[in-house]
C-alpha cells in the first residue's frame, strides 16, 4: 500500500464529490465485516467519493492506518458481465508482479449483504486524474501532449507483453472466438437496447462486422477500456502512476485493445459526437493522430493492424452501446446523475460515425 497522504486533490478542481452529491457508505457494516477478516477501518477518518467515474463507485477510506480504495458497482440491475469486481480482482492480485501501473487489490467481498454489492479493496496510489477532455495541465504545452499520448499508447504495449503463464493467469478468460464472441455480445446488447433508427443503425453496423475476415493472432491480456482518465498520473510529470479500471479485463486480440482506446481519441477534424462525448482530451495540439497511435504500437509490438479496420468498427459499436446502457441506468431511475440523460442521442450520434467509418469517409 502507498504511503501518500490520503486526501491528493489535484490542482484543476478537487479530487471528491461533495457529501450532498456521494453514494453513503454503510460504514457501520463495512467496519464490523472488515475486523471480521482481518481489517480494521479506521472510523476517524471519513470515506470520500472520488469525483471522477461515470459507472462503478469508488471511494477513499483508511484501513490499518493506510489509504485504501474501496471499489464497487453501481447499484441496480446491471448488464451481464459488466463491473464485475471479482475478475477485477482476480486480475489485480496478480499483474502488479509484471505490470508495475496496476495497483494491488487487496481484498474481495462477494457477500451482498454487507453493502448490497460485492466490493473490493484495492492499494491506492497518489497521483492526479485527467478528467475526460480537459485541459487545464495540457493547454499551450503541446510537448506535455506529445509525451503523454506516447504513454498512452507505450503503456498498452507493455500490457500486451505481459506473459499470463507467469502470473497464473493462463486460463483467465475464453480467448477462442474472441472477436465473434464480442460481435455477438455487443449485437445483443445493442439490440434489447437500441430502438428505432439507432435499432437500424446497431443491425446495419452487425451485418457489416458479420462479413469481415479476421487475422488470427496470439491472445493478450486486455484491458478493455483504456483510456488517459483511467490512468492515474504523477502530477509533476504527467507520467503514469497507476492503470486502473480492470473490471472488463481478459484475454483476446491485441487489436480489440488498440480499437477500444482509439474509438476515444478525439481529433480536431472529427464529427461534434466525438468532441461532445469528451472522452480524452487528443483533440489538443500535440496529441498524436490516430493513424499515429496506430503505427506506434505496431513498431512498439511488432503486431500485424492490416485488419484493424474490423476492430475499429466494433469498438465503435460496443461504446455506442455502453452509452446505451447508461442511458437505461438513467431511465430505469438507477442513476439520478444528469450526464446520463443525453446518452441515448450520444449513442446515435457515434453509430452514424461509425457508418462513415465503414463507408471509408472517416478513419
Amino acid at each position: 500500500m502507498s504511503d501518500a497522504p490520503p486526501c491528493p486533490v489535484a490542482d484543476d478542481g478537487p479530487a471528491y464529490r461533495a457529501p450532498a452529491e456521494a453514494t453513503a457508505l454503510d460504514l457501520v457494516a463495512l467496519g464490523r465485516y472488515l475486523s471480521g477478516v482481518g481489517f480494521a477501518l479506521d472510523r476517524d477518518q471519513p470515506a470520500r467519493q472520488f469525483a471522477s467515474g461515470l459507472a462503478n463507485l469508488n471511494y477513499l477510506i483508511s484501513v490499518d492506518g493506510r489509504p485504501v480504495v474501496l471499489r464497487r458497482p453501481p447499484s441496480g440491475d446491471l448488464p451481464p458481465g459488466a463491473h464485475d469486481m471479482a475478475r477485477e480482482h482476480r486480475v489485480l492480485s496478480r499483474l502488479g508482479a509484471a505490470f508495475p501501473l496496476a495497483p494491488e487489490s487487496l481484498h474481495l467481498c462477494a457477500d451482498r449483504s454487507i453493502l448490497g454489492v460485492p466490493f473490493q479493496l484495492i492499494a491506492y496510489r497518489h497521483g492526479m486524474v485527467i478528467k475526460g477532455d480537459d485541459r487545464t495541465r495540457l493547454d499551450k504545452r503541446p510537448e506535455a501532449c506529445a509525451r503523454l499520448g506516447q504513454a498512452l499508447v507505450a503503456t498498452m504495449a507493455a500490457l500486451h507483453a505481459v506473459d499470463p503463464a507467469r502470473i497464473g493467469l493462463e486460463d483467465f478468460g475464453k480467448p477462442a472466438g474472441f472477436t465473434r464472441r464480442q460481435i455477438a455480445g455487443w449485437k445483443g446488447r445493442g439490440e434489447r437496447l437500441a430502438e428505432g433508427s439507432t435499432g437500424l443503425l446497431v443491425v446495419e453496423t452487425v451485418a457489416w462486422l458479420d462479413r469481415q475476415t479476421l487475422v488470427e493472432r496470439a491472445p493478450v491480456l486486455l484491458h478493455c477500456d483504456l483510456k488517459i482518465d483511467n490512468m492515474i498520473l504523477d502530477p509533476a510529470t504527467l507520467d503514469p502512476v497507476a492503470v486502473v479500471d480492470w473490471d472488463m479485463s481478459t484475454r483476446g486480440d491485441p487489436l480489440f485493445d488498440l480499437a477500444t482506446t482509439l474509438s476515444y481519441w478525439t481529433e480536431p477534424g472529427d464529427p461534434p459526437v466525438m468532441h461532445r462525448m469528451a472522452q480524452m482530451p487528443t483533440a489538443a495540439p500535440g496529441f498524436p493522430l490516430r493513424a499515429e497511435a496506430v503505427a506506434a504500437y505496431a513498431a512498439q509490438t511488432g503486431a500485424n493492424v492490416s485488419d484493424l479496420p474490423v476492430y475499429r468498427v466494433l469498438a465503435m459499436l460496443k461504446l455506442a452501446v455502453v452509452f446505451l446502457q447508461l442511458h437505461a441506468l438513467y431511465r430505469n431511475g438507477a442513476t439520478a446523475d444528469a450526464r446520463y440523460a443525453g446518452f441515448g442521442e450520444l449513442a446515435h450520434d457515434l453509430l452514424l460515425f461509425t457508418r462513415d467509418i465503414i463507408a471509408g469517409k472517416a478513419q
